[in-house]
């Protein structure tokens, strides 16, 4: 569909690591730590409400060269939101988050939705989800999904939340050190 990213097409071995709902203080600060130990960038596509809540934290994912987006301020899913509630909570975060990027929550909106945010934002979704907020789902096959999905170009999405925390902090890094060992770089959009 026009006006929306899925992932990029590389020949060279890139990939576009991004994180979905923080920021927030259990898990974000964690996740910046672990990208300066790899000296890897990645861009946080926020909820306005916890930028809100969290504005300190949300200062320092910039400070440390993060890219941001928008993810709306009530992690709103379009398909179940009139348009114009929809468009309206994604510019109450804009307030808050300054980004020319829109990724809307779930990965869905409506077709309405997506003709007026594409006007501002280029949204971007992801071509790997290895479901790091699924509970039921280990570890171990979160790394797994991960892995065997990454390809150059990829844009994979882990999750900075409470529900997602174990997963995504067993996987995150050994992760990130598979990629490293085949040659990957890591790249912000």
């Amino acid at each position: 569909m026009l006006g929306i990213r899925w992932r990029f097409t590389h020949k060279e071995k890139t990939i576009y690591l991004t994180f979905d709902d923080g920021p927030i203080p259990e898990v974000t600060p964690w996740v910046l730590d672990l990208l300066d130990k790899y000296q890897i960038k990645a861009t946080f596509f926020c909820v306005g409400e916890n930028v809100y809540k969290h504005p300190d934290i949300y200062q320092e994912l910039l400070r440390r060269g993060h890219k941001t987006g928008n993810h709306s301020y009530n992690h709103l899913q379009g398909i179940h939101t009139h348009s114009d509630s929809y468009v309206e909570n994604v510019e109450k975060a804009a307030r808050l988050i300054k980004s020319d990027l829109f990724r809307p929550p779930h990965g869905i909106m409506r077709c309405a939705q997506l003709r007026k945010l594409r006007q501002r934002y280029r949204i971007v979704l992801w071509d790997v989800v290895p479901h790091d907020y699924n509970r039921k789902r280990s570890p171990e096959k979160v790394l797994k999904t991960a892995i065997r999905y990454t390809r150059g170009g990829s844009i994979i999405v882990f999750h900075d939340s409470l529900k997602a925390q174990r997963n995504m902090q067993y996987a995150l890094p050994k992760y990130i050190e598979h990629c490293l060992s085949e040659g990957y770089s890591f790249k912000t959009l």
